[in-house]
C-alpha cells in the first residue's frame, strides 16, 4: 500500500468515526436525512461497482432492494432478524446469478429495458404470492431496532461496499471489467470470460442492494410491493451515481449527499411533481455533466495542470 493510500485510509477512518457519532448529536430530522444518505450511498456505490466499469446501465436496484425487504418482512415471525439479513443477501445473490446468466450476454438498451422490467416482474410475483396466501395488503415489520441502530448498520455496510470495491479495483476482475467497459469485443479477443466477469460483479452488486433492503425494512415498519419495488428507487440510485460520477468508487457519494437533501425539499414542497422533476434531473445530468461532478473536477484539474505545464 502506497503512502497516499495509507493517508486516504486514515482520513476515511476519521470521517467514518465522526459520521458514526451523529446519532449522539441529533436524533431527529438530520438523523433521518443521514439514514437516507447512508441507504442511498450503499445502493449507488454498489450500482457503480457493476455499471461503472462495464458501462451497463442497470435499473434493477429496486428489485434486489425489495427482495431484501420481503425476506425480512416475510420471515420475521419465524427467524431471528440477523439470520434474515443474511438470507436476504443470499436470496439477492441467487436471483442475480439467474438473471445475470440469462441476460448479461445482451447489452445496450436491451439490458436497460430488461432490468427495468425485472423489478416489475418480481413485484408482480410477490403480489401474486401474497394474494394466494391471503395477505395481499402488505406486511408489518416490527422490531426493537431504533433509527440510530439502523444508521450504524448502514454505515458499516457502506464501509464494507467501499472495501469490496477497492479490492475489486486492484484485482484481475477489476482489470478485466475495465477492458470490457472500454471495448467488450477486445476483451473477448484478449481471452477474458466476459460473461463470467459481468455475472460475478452483478451478483456482488445485488447482494449489497438486498442487504440494504433488509436493514431498512424495520425503519419502514410496513412493507408492500408497490413501495418495496418502486422504480423510483432505481432511478434515484442511477441519478445519484451519475451525478457524482460512476467511474470513481467514491463518486456516487458526491451525488448522494446533495441529491438526497434536494429530494427531501422537493418532496416537501412539490409532492405531486416528483416524477416530472426526477425526469428533468436525469436529463440535465446526462446532458450537462455526463461524467458527473467528479469528472468535472478531474477535467478542471487536468486543464490547470496543462496550463502550468
Amino acid at each position: 500500500m502506497s503512502e497516499t493510500e495509507k493517508r486516504n485510509l486514515a482520513i476515511a477512518c476519521v470521517l467514518f468515526i465522526l459520521v458514526a457519532l451523529l446519532p449522539l448529536v441529533d436524533s431527529g430530522y438530520w438523523l433521518s436525512i443521514a439514514v437516507s444518505i447512508a441507504m442511498y450511498t450503499v445502493l449507488a456505490t454498489s450500482w457503480a461497482l457493476f455499471s461503472g466499469p462495464t458501462r451497463y446501465i442497470s435499473l434493477a436496484p429496486a428489485a434486489f432492494f425489495g427482495i431484501g425487504m420481503y425476506v425480512v418482512a416475510g420471515g420475521l415471525d419465524i427467524m431471528p432478524y440477523p439470520v434474515l439479513v443474511l438470507l436476504a443477501g443470499v436470496a439477492g445473490a441467487i436471483v442475480a446469478a439467474i438473471v445475470g446468466l440469462a441476460t448479461l450476454r445482451i447489452s445496450g438498451v436491451y439490458f436497460v429495458i430488461f432490468t427495468l422490467g425485472l423489478s416489475e416482474l418480481v413485484r408482480q410475483i410477490v403480489s401474486w404470492g401474497q394474494s394466494t396466501i391471503g395477505t395481499g395488503a402488505g406486511l408489518y415489520v416490527l422490531t426493537d431496532l431504533t433509527e440510530p441502530m439502523i444508521f450504524w448498520f448502514l454505515i458499516v455496510l457502506a464501509a464494507l461496499v467501499y472495501l469490496v470495491g477497492w479490492g475489486i479495483g486492484r484485482s484481475r476482475l477489476g482489470f478485466a471489467l475495465r477492458i470490457i467497459g472500454n471495448d467488450e469485443v477486445v476483451a473477448v479477443h484478449a481471452g477474458i470470460n466476459t460473461a463470467r466477469a459481468k455475472v460475478v460483479l452483478f451478483v456482488i452488486s445485488a447482494i449489497f442492494a438486498s442487504l440494504t433492503g433488509a436493514l431498512v425494512a424495520p425503519r419502514w415498519n410496513y412493507v408492500e410491493p408497490t413501495l418495496a419495488f418502486s422504480p423510483f428507487i432505481s432511478f434515484q440510485v442511477v441519478i445519484m451515481a451519475l451525478l457524482g460520477g460512476a467511474h470513481r468508487l467514491w463518486g456516487p457519494l458526491v451525488g448522494v449527499i446533495p441529491f438526497t437533501i434536494l429530494w427531501e425539499i422537493i418532496n416537501s414542497n412539490f409532492p405531486t411533481q416528483t416524477t416530472l422533476l426526477l425526469g428533468i434531473s436525469f436529463l440535465l445530468i446526462v446532458y450537462f455533466i455526463p461524467h458527473g461532478v467528479v469528472g468535472v473536477i478531474e477535467d478542471a484539474y487536468q486543464k490547470r495542470k496543462r496550463g502550468h505545464g
